[in-house]
């Protein structure tokens, strides 16, 4: 259906996915005050509303770009009428905010719908200006990325209110749970970054016929490759740190889990990402980080299970 296509339907159930794992295996356990499960089915619909638009008005500023990338792919104009497009964007933003203020109003914080109008604001301007600017649009996507996490912690007082009552330096990160959102949120941020540095250098031919200066057209494939790499490293040693720590306390399943299913495989990616410079190898490289983002978020399972031994020890 045209219409799945434009708003990237399977995106939209990872994205709807990962905050239920959030949720369910990090906010849950704390018993949550703010985030029931109606109010988080509310503010994850939000979230999910809010992308969707974000596709659609991105495909409808990129119709020129996409019909040289993958003029396979374009929906929009072949299916689908811009002005049809543009009008679903307003609705499911609109719709996305009502959602979103039900559940700040109802915790008495309605500064907290600041949060998916500011989100709504960035996706318009990386649709028109930061995406063909160098860097910028990378960062925008990242950071949109990492507040799906980050609006969980936003929107559940408890979670922040448990972490204040813990000292720093007691027990493990698994006894901090805003703590582990934020790791999330860090993560999530450098891979995404990754990535959308990785798509542009596959999409590198029309994004030079349209004028974007992104870092592939700026600075070349091999510069891009490396510092995509750097950030590769800026995941792999905190992971190993915290890997370390972990052990230290004895605590098993989770760093087993981050070295053999997360480190491993980046550094492999690392590897493979200079193999060659074709737009076919980097399609297939964007498409392995994204299953490395996925086992990254499976790893919310392994956390919850180590967390549940730990009590139940």
């Amino acid at each position: 259906m045209p219409w799945l296509r434009l708003i990237r339907f399977n995106n939209l159930i990872i994205i709807f996915l990962t905050q239920l794992l959030v949720w369910w295996c990090v906010l849950l356990p704390e018993s949550p005050v703010v985030l029931t499960p109606l109010n988080f089915l509310l503010l994850s619909l939000s979230t999910v509303l809010i992308a969707a638009a974000g596709y659609i008005i991105n495909d409808y500023f990129d119709i020129k770009i996409d019909a040289i990338n993958k003029p396979d792919k374009v929906v929009l104009e072949k299916s689908i009428p811009r002005k049809q497009a543009i009008i679903a964007h307003a609705v499911l933003n609109i719709i996305a905010f009502l959602l979103a203020g039900r559940v700040a109003l109802a915790a008495h914080h309605p500064q907290w719908l600041l949060m998916q109008i500011g989100c709504t604001v960035l996706l318009w301007f990386y649709s028109t200006h930061f995406k063909r600017q160098y860097i910028t649009g990378n960062i925008a996507v990242s950071l949109l990325t990492a507040l799906t996490v980050i609006a969980l912690l936003v929107y559940e007082p408890a979670i922040r209110g448990h972490d204040e009552e813990q000292q720093l330096y007691t027990g493990t990160i698994l006894s901090k749970p805003g703590w582990v959102l934020l790791i999330y949120a860090y993560f999530a941020f450098i891979l995404t970054w990754m990535r959308e540095i990785v798509k542009d250098m596959e999409d590198l031919r029309g994004d030079e016929e349209e004028g974007c200066k992104t870092m592939p057209v700026v600075r070349g494939l091999k510069y891009s490759s490396r510092f995509t790499s750097m950030l590769g490293i800026l995941v792999v040693f905190p992971l190993s740190a915290a890997s370390y720590l972990l052990f230290r306390h004895n605590e098993t399943w989770l760093p087993v889990y981050i070295i053999t299913i997360l480190i491993l495989p980046i550094i492999v990616w690392i590897v493979y990402l200079f193999r060659n410079t074709t737009s076919n190898h980097y399609h297939k490289a964007s498409n392995w980080l994204k299953v490395i983002m996925l086992l990254g978020i499976c790893s919310l399972f392994i956390y919850h299970l180590q967390l549940t031994l730990n009590h139940a020890a």
